[in-house]
């Protein structure tokens, strides 16, 4: 089969479009016909070296594929074979890629496979910073950073559906026009506004019941700053680099929360089943809007890697099949 590897870290253009065997499923796996696989921002700094670097190379990248099972390991339900699927996994950027048959998530007719692989990773994440870790109310206020993203677009309509006002950052009219369409009641122009002073005037000096912080370094401060009393600052990412370490006696003022997501990080196998269910049913019924901005063929990951480093996208990267 045809796969993107990469055999050294570095920049986009260590990414090789060549021949891989094709992974044979062990006992509890499937191999998929990759139809569709997510691209994230983690698989940049997995390529860089920068996170998740322990794994030996060569490497194929990807963690949430679409396509269609092909064959079944042992004791896996045969009848899984020949229908239409997305899982989180390893390797999908292939032509095809082994995945647990616990992580199968049947695909209705009316999702495409570009939705279903932007649809995990992201669609996950952006369930439990709101629901599990941020545990966002009606009433509340929420600021979410890169609301224009991959995360950000989902987030922002998981906070609304739960009755949140939702402030968004983004940079670029494009991204904030993004960002409004999908539900934000207020957008900010990091690039042109003091994030923290327009904070606390949409909110007349109170502040935010809640932060959802993606991007790390350059927010960090902001976040905090834009928190009211007893607010709470979820960090699930650093798209600018780490965060700094927290001071705890500079939380003390407003009795601040500060807290973190790891998509890895274990939950029952039924929390998990229900959040993937409850994201697909909300697509389904029209009510969660996926939003695509770039797909690329396979073969043109490294372009997919610079156009997500380089800021221009909206939405979720996915890369097609090319038959």
């Amino acid at each position: 089969m045809k796969a993107i590897r990469y055999h050294q870290v570095g920049g986009p253009e260590v990414l090789q479009w060549e021949d891989t065997p094709e992974p044979v499923p062990g006992p509890g796996e499937v191999l998929l016909r990759v139809h569709a696989a997510g691209v994230n921002f983690a698989d940049t700094e997995r390529r860089r070296g920068l996170y998740d670097a322990q794994v030996p190379l060569p490497r194929i990248l990807g963690s949430e594929a679409a396509g269609v099972v092909r064959a079944v390991g042992p004791g896996v339900d045969p009848s899984w074979v020949g229908r239409r699927v997305v899982a989180l996994t390893k390797g999908a950027y292939a032509e095809a890629a082994l995945a647990p048959a616990g992580e199968l998530l049947a695909l209705p007719p009316e999702v495409s496979f570009a939705e279903a692989a932007a649809l995990l990773v992201q669609g996950l994440t952006a369930y439990h910073v709101v629901h599990t870790v941020g545990r966002v109310e009606a009433g509340q206020t929420v600021l979410i950073h890169a609301a224009a993203g991959g995360v950000g677009v989902l987030a922002v309509q998981l906070a609304k559906a739960a009755g949140a006002r939702v402030i968004g950052t983004v940079s670029g009219e494009a991204k904030a026009k993004l960002a409004r369409e999908v539900g934000a009641d207020d957008v900010i122009r990091y690039d042109q506004e003091d994030v923290a002073a327009r904070v606390q005037a949409l909110t007349q000096g109170r502040g935010v019941e809640r932060v959802l912080d993606s991007v790390g370094a350059s927010t960090w401060q902001a976040s905090v700053d834009a928190l009211a009393p007893f607010g709470h600052l979820v960090s699930y990412g650093n798209a600018s680099g780490p965060p700094p370490l927290v001071e705890v006696e500079s939380l003390y003022a407003k009795s601040l929360t500060v807290s973190a997501y790891w998509l890895r990080t274990p939950v029952s196998p039924e929390v998990q089943r229900r959040a993937r269910e409850a994201l697909l049913a909300e697509v389904v019924a029209k009510r969660l809007r996926i939003v695509v901005g770039l797909t690329l063929p396979l073969s043109q990951a490294g372009e997919a890697h610079r156009q997500l480093e380089g800021r221009s996208t909206v939405g979720k990267v996915v890369l097609v099949s090319e038959d």
